[in-house]
C-alpha cells in the first residue's frame, strides 16, 4: 500500500511540474491585458511580464496612465515594488501576498508567485474529469507544514495530454471556496499550446470577475540575471 501511495504522490508532483515547465519555459516574455469587471463598471490594465525559472519574475504596468511604470519584482522569496510616482522601491511583506493585486480578483501571490506551487505544497491525484472536451487529472495541493502560503488548499485540473492548466479552485483554511480560475481560448503561443484567457471568479461576490488575456508570449529567450535586480527595476520599460 505504501508503495502505491508513494507512486501516486510522485505522479501528482510530476504532473504539476510538467504543467509549470510547459507554461513558463526556461524563460518567458509575455504581453497581456487584465479586465476587471464589476456590476456597474469595468477597467482594463495592460502589462508586460518577464520570468526566468521559478525564482525570477518582473511585471511592468503599461496602462492606464495613472499606474503606468509600476513594477513588481520577484527574487526567490522576496517581492519588491517600484512606484514611479514617489520614486521608491518597497519590499512587500508576506502579509500583502493575499491582498487584491491592483484591484483585481487575483491576489498579489497569484501574479508574482511568491509561494512555489512545487516546493510549498504536497500533491495528490484525487480523480479525473473532462473540461472543454479535454481529459484532465484533478490534483489536490495542501500546504506543507511551515510554508508561508495564501491558501489552505488548492484543487487544480491539468490536461492529461498537453499538461495545460484547465481549472483551479482556491480554498481558505476552513475549506471554504474563495476563488475559481477558469482557463479557455486554448491556442498556440510561442510554439506552445496554452490557454489564452484566464478568468478569476470570486465565490462570494456576485457579478465580479477578472479576465486575463494573453496577447503574445515568447519562450526561452536569454535574459540575464541582472535584469531581475532591485537596482534595475526603475529603468524597465
Amino acid at each position: 500500500m505504501f508503495n502505491v501511495l508513494q507512486t501516486f504522490a510522485q505522479n501528482a508532483y510530476d504532473i504539476v511540474k510538467k504543467a509549470e515547465e510547459h507554461s513558463r519555459g526556461r524563460t518567458s516574455i509575455a504581453t497581456m491585458s487584465i479586465q476587471i469587471i464589476r456590476p456597474s463598471w469595468s477597467r482594463t490594465i495592460t502589462l508586460k511580464s518577464w520570468t526566468k525559472g521559478n525564482d525570477y519574475s518582473v511585471i511592468l504596468i503599461q496602462s492606464p496612465a495613472k499606474e503606468k511604470g509600476i513594477v513588481y519584482l520577484k527574487r526567490s522569496k522576496e517581492v519588491w515594488n517600484w512606484i514611479p510616482s514617489i520614486e521608491r522601491t518597497i519590499k512587500m511583506p508576506p502579509s500583502m501576498m493575499n491582498q487584491s493585486w491592483m484591484g483585481t480578483d487575483f491576489t498579489t501571490d497569484d501574479l508574482v508567485k511568491e509561494a512555489s506551487i512545487l516546493k510549498d505544497y504536497s500533491h495528490e491525484i484525487i480523480g479525473d474529469t473532462i473540461i472543454q472536451g479535454r481529459s484532465g487529472h484533478i490534483i489536490r495541493l495542501v500546504p506543507k507544514e511551515g510554508s508561508a502560503v495564501v491558501w489552505g488548499k488548492v484543487v487544480t485540473v491539468i490536461d492529461k495530454k498537453e499538461y495545460l492548466l484547465l481549472n483551479v479552485r482556491y480554498f481558505d483554511e476552513t475549506g471554504t471556496l474563495v476563488n475559481t480560475l477558469e482557463c479557455s481560448d486554448i491556442r498556440i503561443f510561442g510554439g506552445r499550446m496554452l490557454p489564452g484567457t484566464m478568468t478569476m471568479i470570486p465565490s462570494d461576490k456576485n457579478k465580479h470577475k477578472t479576465i486575463m488575456k494573453y496577447t503574445d508570449i515568447v519562450f526561452d529567450q536569454d535574459i540575464q540575471d541582472a535584469f531581475f535586480s532591485i537596482n534595475s527595476i526603475s529603468t524597465i520599460e
